[in-house]
């Protein structure tokens, strides 16, 4: 029997610290939501989920620029349908210009409200959304994943020929009536076909949106798989540590009297 040396005393220290440090480690886990605390605990781990974390944030704002661009693109529309109004109505009052029963002073009448249309028209062709114009036909690519890739998304341009022919024509006599009629008939039919393209792209980028969130869902499921813990598990590990702990306590405290027992020997 040796005082010096208590070999129990260190051994039950050692464990006693290192149920303490797992201890310490499963109240981390348990209060941070993550089974990964520190990188030593799933260092190839903590990569992985670092990479999908930030392809997660780049999917969600990717997901928010194709909203935008869907949101300009039913602007555009928004507009464009009382374009298309104003273009049925300048093509109905060509036809009334060239009623043989009215009078150039009625015609007047009718060229009034036909050049107020058209101006109408010309007003909208200079709209913007944010600060980006609606009808300067330019294409916008528009960012459509976390990669960088776009989608081109066609203009549409109200201050093409095309629109300006019908705007600037009269219905003051029935000859200028009639070339209103091809100018304004030509115009309907461009802003057809503009109308069927913003309502593809608008398509073609709910479907994008819907798949991003699809993708972020996903990613966020894969994720979770390796960083987020199982409370169940990890609780029953908790108090696995803990009941450790507290043995460990207490059977340190009898290691650390054992060599009073030498004093029976002295005395």
């Amino acid at each position: 029997m040796v005082i010096n040396t208590n070999v129990s005393s260190s051994q039950g220290a050692r464990l006693l610290s290192e149920s303490s440090a797992m201890l310490s480690k499963s109240l981390a886990r348990l209060s941070s939501g993550s089974k990964i605390v520190s990188p030593e605990d799933d260092a190839a781990g903590l990569a992985v989920s670092m990479r999908l974390d930030a392809q997660i944030n780049r999917t969600s704002a990717a997901k928010n620029n194709v909203t935008n661009a869907i949101s300009l693109s039913q602007t555009q529309d928004g507009f464009m349908q009382k374009v298309s109004k104003a273009l049925d109505r300048m093509s109905e009052l060509s036809i009334l210009a060239q009623d043989v029963t009215k009078s150039d002073a009625d015609r007047t009448l009718y060229n009034a409200e036909f050049s107020t249309l058209g101006a109408y028209v010309d007003n909208v062709s200079t709209k913007d959304f944010n600060g980006v114009s609606l009808f300067n036909g330019a294409t916008l690519n528009v960012s459509i994943d976390g990669e960088g890739a776009t989608f081109a998304m066609s203009g549409v341009d109200l201050t093409t020929a095309t629109y300006t022919n019908a705007t600037a024509s009269t219905v003051s006599t029935t000859t200028a009536a009639a070339t209103a009629l091809s100018n304004v008939k030509a115009a309907i039919t461009q802003l057809a076909s503009d109308r069927a393209n913003v309502g593809a792209s608008v398509s073609r980028l709910s479907f994008t949106g819907e798949q991003l969130g699809v993708l972020r869902d996903n990613l966020s499921a894969a994720t979770s798989r390796i960083k987020d813990v199982d409370v169940a598990e990890e609780s029953t590990q908790y108090a696995r540590y803990n009941i450790l702990v507290q043995s460990g306590t207490a059977m340190l405290a009898q290691a650390n009297t054992l060599p009073q027992s030498v004093l029976r020997l002295i005395s």
